[in-house]
């Protein structure tokens, strides 16, 4: 969500001369040119794949040059293509929450966490994934943003290119802070809920697609399921992991999802 609930359908900054409707008619236009430089790799590569089976006395030179011509040019082809399909939830193409979503359930779900979509804090911003398991609670939020995005830490501080990190995601933090004091008095049990913001686009210069600073973690969403597991912020039992979500899902509502067409 570039500015705002991703749950909100798409409205006319995906087309004329928005930033998606113009990265859309470059990258048409760049299709011969990156046809050109896959050829380019391909020859290449079935001229390193002769060269090699001659060399090293292979049989049939022309059948592994022809393999590794193929080799090269559908490894860049795999390239260009998650390049591009990095960008689909920023065009529109793709939900991310539904995306997000997905990814968490099928690597938390066998670990005993509980994994709830689309939930409006009361009185703060809706958010789109709220996790409990045995390792504490975490929010979840997507944002999609333009591919020359970078996010970096920079003094302890975060940074979406010029904009400050708290500043983005400040409704996301302050739902945190919110929902665990609102847990905690419904449950008797004192919570610290981990904000995490899953980068659909844009950049990530931190170490394995994550980064971290003032309270907040980033991450692309593939990313997240492996954070939680790893990090453990409080221990919680079966017992107590059953209670949290029972009380989440009834003090914290789902939010209506408005079908994309």
């Amino acid at each position: 969500m570039a500015s705002g609930s991703i749950y909100v359908p798409r409205d006319e900054k995906f087309t004329g001369s928005s930033p998606q409707n113009l990265y859309l008619t470059f990258w048409m236009a760049g299709r011969k040119n990156r046809l050109r430089v896959r050829a380019a790799i391909a020859a290449a590569g079935i001229l390193v794949g002769n060269l090699m089976a001659v060399r090293f006395g292979w049989s049939n030179p022309l059948f592994v040059g022809l393999l590794a011509g193929v080799a090269a040019g559908g490894t860049d082809l795999l390239i260009a293509w998650r390049a591009h399909e990095r960008t689909a939830v920023w065009r529109g193409k793709r939900r991310g929450e539904v995306r997000t979503g997905r990814l968490l359930r099928f690597s938390l779900s066998r670990y005993g966490y509980r994994v709830m979509d689309g939930r409006a804090v009361p009185g703060q911003a809706s958010i789109d994934h709220l996790v409990v398991g045995p390792g504490g609670l975490w929010l979840i939020d997507n944002e999609a943003w333009g591919p020359d995005t970078v996010v970096a830490r920079y003094g302890g501080r975060l940074f979406f290119d010029e904009k400050y990190g708290t500043t983005v995601a400040k409704g996301l933090i302050s739902a945190g802070t919110a929902l665990a004091q609102l847990l905690t008095k419904e449950t008797g049990i004192e919570l610290i809920i981990t904000p995490v913001l899953a980068l659909h686009g844009g950049r990530i210069e931190g170490r394995g697609g994550i980064v971290q600073g003032e309270g907040l973690t980033v991450a692309y969403p593939r990313k997240i399921a492996g954070l939680i597991r790893s990090e453990v912020v409080m221990e919680l039992t079966e017992e107590q992991v059953e209670l949290l979500a029972r009380t989440a899902a009834r003090v914290v509502p789902r939010m209506p999802v408005t079908r994309v067409t």
